[in-house]
């Protein structure tokens, strides 16, 4: 890419790809070895989001029995969690966006370990419920801040394969919780369950602090550009009330005033300084709270209709996986007399089932981009990954039908064990595609987009959690999936609807942008 001079203005290279900005040590240009395992501290990291959601499901009873809580007061534990992990890492990738990504994961998992350690001690029900809240908070941004950790080292054509690889630790993160909890809960008691939380989160926060190098560039953020953009008209509306100011006074005087308080000399001429100097004159940006809002980016995100029309799909799929494995641990309980190890143990094969769809499903997407690519004379658009989702669309509703109704007539686990492997396995193959085109098709806003994304997760997982139990109740295993299958089915003809139009309105968009103020993102 040709290297703009450093005096050009800067709203001339927030117009070229963002995304190959030139920037000092590219983490692009990284060694494979470093970026795996930077692929590595982070999936690790996302598995706590997942592992914490759950694994205190096996020690509810012994919380409801020693802190004389009432069904609904555990209920609300559960889903508030969830609630607040889907929906505050808006604010933990706006922060990411202007101050970098190593911090937020420091800061985030030090809230997540005060979280944990205040819980194990809690003498109160409504102590536990609050301090889930900000270990919810704290557990929230790995999984926002680490799709965007990627998209900084990995190029467009390789995320399907590393979202695929990235996502596969959090998706065992339920079945895993479950077991854990279960065996924990059983030989040394509930409270033992955050403590294992606590020693969780303090390894991953000592490798992020020894072993993580920060993958941020300013350069590549549109969020921090614009916020850079601002400050520099700033300074120069400043600058020319200087100037007119100074053609009001005496020449003596107007000398005097052309010297700044370090001795440095301020241009008079305003009309002939460039619009914005240099990005390397300025080493950062002192930061103000509408630096950190989070809205703005994420009413950004929301204004484009392809963003919308693929963000329902992606939130009911992780509903329906969160869901799923809430209803499942329940008829197991019920029907099959299965404690909270052995349901565990079950719940591992949609996990399996994840972890193999994730893996394959980002490489198939990965080959199909880059097959498309190739047929379409060397260039590519996010749109084209999605095509990778066709195979699965003809099986997961299917998968889904066929789980609905082994478990209504309560067949052999066997049977149970291998639908639960193939609706996690053609759920996740759709998902891991729909991840890596809100990245793609959201440059220099990943973090953001993720973050939108993750606050869609949480809504549609926190109302499928509200609604799961009265619906199981009312019309059964069988009824609630078929339900299910159909509700996926309206997902998958809303992503068919991205592929054919997705393009149209995303360029329809951008060409809107340009024409519009961008002070907002």
């Amino acid at each position: 890419m040709e290297t703009l001079p450093a005096s050009q203005p800067l709203e001339v290279k927030i117009k070229l790809d963002i995304e190959h900005a030139v920037v000092e040590d590219d983490p692009r240009s990284w060694s494979h070895a470093r970026k795996i395992a930077i692929l590595f501290i982070v999936s690790g990291a996302s598995m706590i989001a997942s592992v914490s959601a759950n694994i205190q499901n096996p020690a509810n009873a012994q919380i409801e029995q020693q802190l004389h809580a009432t069904p609904k007061q555990i209920s609300l534990s559960l889903s508030f969690f969830i609630l607040i992990q889907g929906n505050f890492p808006v604010i933990w990738s706006a922060v990411s966006e202007i101050k970098g990504r190593k911090i937020v994961y420091l800061l985030s998992l030090a809230l997540c370990i005060l979280g944990s350690v205040v819980v194990a001690i809690s003498k109160t029900i409504g102590l536990v419920i609050g301090m889930r809240a900000i270990q919810a908070a704290g557990s929230s941004a790995v999984i926002t801040i680490g799709a965007a950790t990627l998209a900084d080292i990995f190029d467009p054509h390789q995320r399907g394969t590393v979202m695929g690889i990235y996502y596969s630790a959090p998706l065992l993160g339920p079945s895993l919780g479950l077991i854990i909890g279960g065996a924990l809960t059983q030989s040394l008691r509930w409270r033992a369950v955050f403590w294992f939380l606590v020693i969780l989160s303090s390894v991953t926060f000592l490798a992020f602090l020894f072993f993580f190098k920060d993958t941020f560039r300013k350069e590549r953020s549109l969020t921090y550009q614009n916020v850079l953009k601002r400050r520099i008209q700033d300074r120069k509306l400043m600058h020319a009330e200087q100037a007119a100011q100074s053609e009001e006074r005496p020449v003596s005087e107007k000398t005097t005033s052309e010297k700044g308080d370090d001795g440095q000399s301020i241009l008079k001429d305003v009309e002939a300084q460039s619009v914005v100097p240099p990005a390397t004159a300025i080493k950062e940006v002192k930061l103000s709270f509408t630096d950190f809002n989070p809205f703005p980016p994420y009413l950004w995100i929301l204004s484009r209709k392809n963003n919308v029309v693929i963000l329902i799909p992606s939130g009911l799929l992780f509903g329906f996986s969160f869901g799923i494995m809430y209803t499942c641990a329940r008829t197991l309980a019920l029907y099959y007399n299965y404690n909270a190890l052995k349901t565990g143990l079950v719940l591992l094969s949609y996990g399996i089932g994840n972890l193999i769809g994730s893996i394959l499903g980002g490489r198939w997407s990965d080959r199909t981009l880059a097959r498309l690519k190739a047929a379409n004379g060397g260039v590519s658009f996010p749109e084209m990954r999605l095509e990778s989702t066709k195979i699965a669309m003809w099986w997961l509703p299917p998968s889904i039908v066929g789980y609905a109704w082994v478990c209504q007539e309560r067949v052999h686990i066997s049977a149970i064990c291998v639908m639960l492997f193939l609706a996690g396995f053609f759920s996740i193959w759709i998902y891991a595609s729909t991840l890596a085109y809100i990245v793609d098709a959201n440059t220099g806003q990943s973090s953001s987009a993720v973050a939108t994304n993750s606050s869609f997760r949480g809504v549609f997982a926190f109302v499928a959690a509200e609604i799961a139990v009265p619906l199981q109740d009312a019309i059964g295993d069988g009824g609630l999936y078929t339900l299910w299958a159909g509700v996926m089915l309206i997902g998958e003809l809303m992503i068919l609807l991205i592929i054919y139009k997705g393009k149209q309105w995303r360029e329809a968009s951008i060409e809107r942008e340009k024409e519009g103020p961008d002070d907002d993102r």
